[in-house]
């Protein structure tokens, strides 16, 4: 897809140099016009995707009337009005007239980006998308929930803002962070990704922020730190979670001083990193109970990317089977064709609680087991076999597959809850909804 064009019409070359940079982080290219003459010409030289009316061009009637013109030349073009004198008449007139956005003047930086974002939202579905396994940047899928991620990804990697990214064990957290990071202005330099879960109070500060020659005992050279060593680029931090309480407040003091400070140095270092956190856990929940702390949730929590588990996105799976397949293909040297409908039919029919990479693996196993040149039911783990029959012998009413685990428990939650791959409070939530209890 070419790059998005916007037209800036205003006449103050402050406010337009306000505007070009934002429009430019968000990857647009950009002309200005401070003459109704020269908007006219460009538009017909060129077909833009979103003209900008700024406030010194504003007046509702001259803005409205010109709106007209503009529909006359460009058709559908997104039209984002900027006024330094807003009201609720001046809005349902502008929304009236075919305005697509409006901002009110002076805003922050954010505020219009995401403005500009909302009027170009609709480019992300023209995208064009491979046949066979369909494949961005090794995200595969093609379902509703999939193309969301993509343009969500698209929107999200042109700003600067941090961004969070939620969801199940194993549905792709990491990759996603990946994405973001490519489709972004500092994908030249390093992302760095740092474990979270791993890295022992006693040594946090050593391996984020650096030390000096002389430190402790062993630091027999100067070291930089992994924090540093993304400077410019992107820091991911993955099981966000399940940091100490001890490694948030050193998170979140990065995040707020955009500076490091190395074991055995007394000189604080400015870093410029871009923070994208991954976790698997539900901060706000986590936050309410004063598990996590709330400002370091706030600061992350500002551009949000959530992955559905792959139980939601079934249609994906024959595209990640196909995916996979080819890999391994390459990897193993062998020519294995596809699977069966057998095969296909238990694996739609399994609820896969490890998610994405839980079918990596379980096809990777069966490349290393098996010598098959197409996968049969044999080649499928029995437990897996077992689990999938059980669940295939179900039908698509969830409250019949409520009843069936509870039946076969003898109404024992517990293990009900684990037939299900669910929580028990899940499970709890599900029989109040459907009002099932033992006497019904």
């Amino acid at each position: 897809m070419s790059q998005p064009t916007a037209i800036i019409f205003e006449r103050s070359s402050t406010l337009c140099d306000t505007f070009k940079e934002s429009l430019r982080r968000c990857g647009l290219s950009v002309f200005c016009s401070s003459q109704k003459a020269g908007l006219r010409q460009a538009l017909d030289s060129r077909v833009p995707d979103l003209i900008i009316l700024g406030p010194s061009c504003v007046n509702p009637g001259n803005t409205f009337a010109l709106t007209e013109e503009v529909r006359e030349c460009s058709g559908s073009v997104r039209l984002l009005l900027v006024v330094d004198n807003s009201s609720e008449d001046l809005a349902i007139a502008a929304l009236k007239a075919g305005i697509t956005e409006y901002v009110k003047y002076p805003f922050t930086q954010a505020e219009f980006i995401h403005a500009v974002e909302h009027c170009l939202a609709w480019r992300e579905q023209l995208i064009p998308f491979p046949a066979g396994p369909a494949e961005l940047d090794g995200i595969i899928g093609d379902s509703p929930a999939m193309l969301e991620i993509r343009a969500r990804i698209a929107r999200v990697a042109t700003s600067d803002s941090n961004v969070l990214i939620t969801g199940e064990t194993g549905t792709g957290k990491e990759l996603m962070a990946e994405a973001v990071h490519e489709k972004s202005l500092r994908r030249s330099r390093p992302l760095i990704a740092i474990n979270c879960a791993a890295i022992p109070d006693s040594l946090l500060e050593s391996e984020l922020f650096g030390y000096a020659k002389g430190a402790f005992t062993g630091a027999d050279s100067n070291s930089e730190g992994k924090v540093k060593a993304a400077d410019k680029g992107s820091v991911f931090l993955d099981e966000i979670g399940d940091m100490s309480a001890y490694g948030q407040e050193k998170i979140l003091r990065l995040i707020e001083s955009k500076e490091i400070q190395r074991l055995g140095c007394s000189r604080k270092i400015p870093v410029d990193v871009r923070v994208i956190a991954a976790t698997n856990q539900d901060l706000e929940q986590l936050s309410k109970e004063n598990k996590f702390r709330k400002d370091l949730f706030f600061r992350l929590n500002v551009a949000r990317i959530h992955l559905p588990p792959l139980r939601e996105r079934k249609q994906d799976l024959l595209s990640l089977v196909s995916y996979y397949i080819e890999r391994f293909n390459r990897k193993f040297s062998r020519r294995v064709s596809g699977l069966t409908d057998e095969v296909l039919d238990r694996l739609l029919a399994y609820d896969w609680p490890g998610n994405v990479r839980e079918l990596k693996n379980l096809l990777e196993s069966i490349f290393v087991e098996s010598t098959s040149q197409e996968l049969s039911l044999a080649d499928l783990p029995p437990p897996l076999r077992v689990r999938c029959d059980e669940l295939k012998s179900l039908t698509g009413n969830e409250r019949e597959r409520m009843l069936w685990a509870l039946s076969a428990t003898n109404w024992n939650k517990s293990k009900a809850a684990d037939k299900l791959q669910w929580s028990r409070m899940t499970l709890y939530r599900k029989m109040a909804r459907y009002n099932i209890s033992r006497a019904g």
